[in-house]
């Protein structure tokens, strides 16, 4: 079995900027900068017809490479925070590619979470965290912004989970192309 999601790579100078907001909030278990990644469409768990499938669904999607930049901090969990985020500033370019990937995943059969994209990189996971505290944090890291660096490929991943973080690897590159 695979457990796959189509993503976007952080560059590693970005991750390294990333790496600076990683402190300030006991419960935190912060992800590993190679773990960091802004999601486009999570497949979940896969055989390997269904593997084979994604890899060529991805093959379809055409969109133009565009340039990224981040922007803020934040935090999921209304009534318990589970995770502490970067955010993306807003980017038609990268609506799209979220659009298409998600419209080929659908097409080659895939049964995608129906949640609205809320384009992020997640810095931490949280357990036991109160919500002033993640409040706290999201208030202090607003003003943050990062970039802007191009975006000029996607990728298929498959995750491994681990003890401590989950193990990431690229099974697949597409690259973006203004044809």
């Amino acid at each position: 079995m695979h457990r796959l999601f189509a993503a976007l790579e952080i560059p590693e100078i970005v991750a390294d900027a990333l790496t600076v907001l990683q402190s300030g909030v006991d419960g935190a278990r912060w992800r590993p900068a190679e773990n960091f990644h802004l999601t486009l469409a999570f497949i979940g768990e896969t055989d390997r017809h269904g593997f084979n499938a994604a890899i060529d669904a991805l093959s379809t999607v055409d969109a133009p490479p565009f340039e990224l930049r981040l922007k803020g901090a934040g935090f999921f969990g209304d009534k318990q925070p589970r995770a502490l985020w970067a955010g993306i500033e807003s980017s038609p370019a990268l609506d799209h590619l979220q659009a298409k990937t998600e419209q080929a995943l659908r097409r080659a059969g895939f049964n995608l979470e129906k949640r609205k994209f809320k384009p992020h990189v997640t810095l931490a996971y949280l357990r036991g965290v109160s919500l002033d505290a993640a409040a706290l944090y999201a208030a202090q890291h607003g003003l943050f912004s990062c970039g802007p660096f191009p975006v000029d490929a996607f990728h298929l991943y498959s995750s491994q989970l681990g003890s401590d973080a989950s193990v990431y690897n690229i099974e697949a590159s597409y690259a973006l192309s203004s044809r």
